[in-house]
């Protein structure tokens, strides 16, 4: 039986053995299934389907109820098992953190192997559902999309501060998932949405690192704002990938892949993220404009989205 992490909160001394079988403590008595929906980072699970789906219905394409299930599917089980494998990886690091100890692993409901052995059987189960069920672009994307999110961004949090960059890549890649899966190739508006949701996660993802900069820095994660004591370097890349976004979320309507209709909503939506990017990098103190580039972020994204798919479906 592995032992327990040690961390701030917890005494490996005073936890029951029996929180590793999962039959006492924690979010356990919630229900037996809740700490592995857990494991699955949900809300960010939800973020890569939603993005796939997007890519789907942008593709235009039509086909049978079982096709749309078997992807939907198939893209489910890759997105959990890419945030299973992920807290697997870090769940020492996690418990030393305050935002991160009470996932299932660090606070001793779920063991390290079983963690891992959920995370490859739900990544398994979506390979096989999108090779057999829908094509081998699709199932080849969705395989690199784990693969990258779990051996190469998250060893590199702890080797270099560009792992935000590196990071953006599986983060961009569920389009290409939805889209391949159509089409069984990739168009050029999948590529522009794989840039969009690229260069809209570095705002973001910067403005989130400031807020936990600390916790950061006690997991040992070489985040930028953990080498960058000012919050100049940090708002600053914010600040450049939002000037970025702003032309690639509009080229579409130049090549012709969109109407006006998205091309007017994406500059709106896109000048309002620069000013917020803006207001991040000229206040001194950063942790108000911080938290509203975040929550602003966030708001973003959907209305970009939305707007890309009634204008693919309407105009």
């Amino acid at each position: 039986m592995p032992p327990l992490p040690v961390n701030r909160s917890v005494d490996v001394n005073q936890v029951p053995v029996s929180s590793w079988e999962g039959t006492s403590g924690g979010v356990i008595n919630d229900g037996f299934w809740k700490p592995y929906w857990e494991l699955t980072k949900p809300r960010l699970s939800v973020l890569s389907i939603i993005t796939a789906l997007v890519g789907y219905l942008c593709a235009q394409q039509t086909h049978d109820w079982i096709f749309f299930v078997a992807f939907l599917l198939g893209t489910c089980f890759c997105a959990g098992s890419a945030g299973a494998l992920n807290q697997w990886f870090e769940w020492r690091t996690d418990s030393l953190m305050i935002r991160t100890q009470g996932r299932p692993i660090p606070s001793g409901i779920i063991s390290p192997i079983t963690g891992f052995l959920y995370g490859l059987f739900l990544g398994t189960i979506g390979f096989f559902c999108l090779f057999f069920a829908v094509n081998y672009l699709s199932a080849l994307i969705a395989f690199l999309t784990v693969f990258s999110y779990v051996l190469i961004y998250t060893p590199l949090k702890k080797a270099t501060h560009w792992c935000t960059e590196v990071g953006a890549i599986p983060g961009a890649l569920p389009p290409l998932i939805g889209w391949s899966a159509a089409t069984g190739s990739v168009g050029v508006l999948g590529w522009f949405l794989f840039a969009i949701l690229l260069a809209w996660q570095i705002p973001h993802f910067m403005a989130l690192a400031w807020t936990f900069r600390n916790d950061y820095k006690v997991g040992g994660y070489r985040m930028v704002p953990s080498i960058d004591p000012t919050g100049r370097f940090t708002s600053g890349r914010a600040l450049i990938f939002a000037w970025i976004l702003l032309p690639i979320s509009i080229a579409p309507c130049w090549f012709s892949e969109t109407s006006w209709f998205y091309g007017s909503i994406a500059f709106v939506m896109g000048a309002w993220y620069c000013q917020k990017s803006w207001q991040f990098y000229a206040h001194s103190k950063k942790e108000k404009p911080a938290k509203s580039l975040f929550f602003n972020s966030i708001i973003y994204l959907p209305v970009v989205l939305i707007a890309l798919v009634v204008d693919r479906c309407c105009f």
